[in-house]
């Protein structure tokens, strides 16, 4: 599967994204919407990638402003993901880790346990107050269906 990850400058959230979820059969990158981010979104990295996924609201505007023809039939979905954070920070972890799986079990039909990295808790509560159970269970096959 192939996850682009949308912030405003590229600096922190996304590159963290990025780097989080970098695991063995999933590819990353990430990208920014700002003029001086400092890895530009491109049509071309959009076509990359199977989902999209945003920080915040205006970050989705912003794409579907400069690339609708290159966001048509993809997948976008916004993290709700506020800019207080920095790189790597403990808690911006735990929360890409608590929206996901927040996600993923709401929203995926196919599922199958995948052991959660070191850094999300799975059973115990997350930062956004949702408890999960010890072995997760995500669909990390593509379609990504969200």
């Amino acid at each position: 599967m192939r996850l682009l990850f949308v912030c405003a400058r590229n600096r922190l959230r996304s590159p963290t994204a990025e780097a989080v979820f970098a695991v063995p059969g999933v590819e990353t990158e990430s990208a920014g919407v700002a003029p001086d981010a400092e890895n530009p979104v491109t049509p071309e990295l959009l076509a990359w990638a199977e989902v999209v996924l945003v920080m915040e609201p205006a970050h989705r505007a912003k794409l579907t402003k400069a690339f609708p023809s290159a966001l048509r039939g993809k997948r976008i979905v916004c993290l709700d993901i506020p800019d207080v954070f920095t790189y790597m920070d403990p808690e911006l972890i735990q929360r890409l880790w608590d929206e996901w799986h927040f996600r993923a079990e709401r929203l995926s039909p196919r599922r199958f346990c995948v052991r959660c990295p070191v850094f999300c808790r799975s059973d115990q509560r997350g930062s956004s107050g949702r408890t999960w159970p010890r072995h997760q269970r995500v669909d990390l096959r593509p379609p990504f269906d969200f």
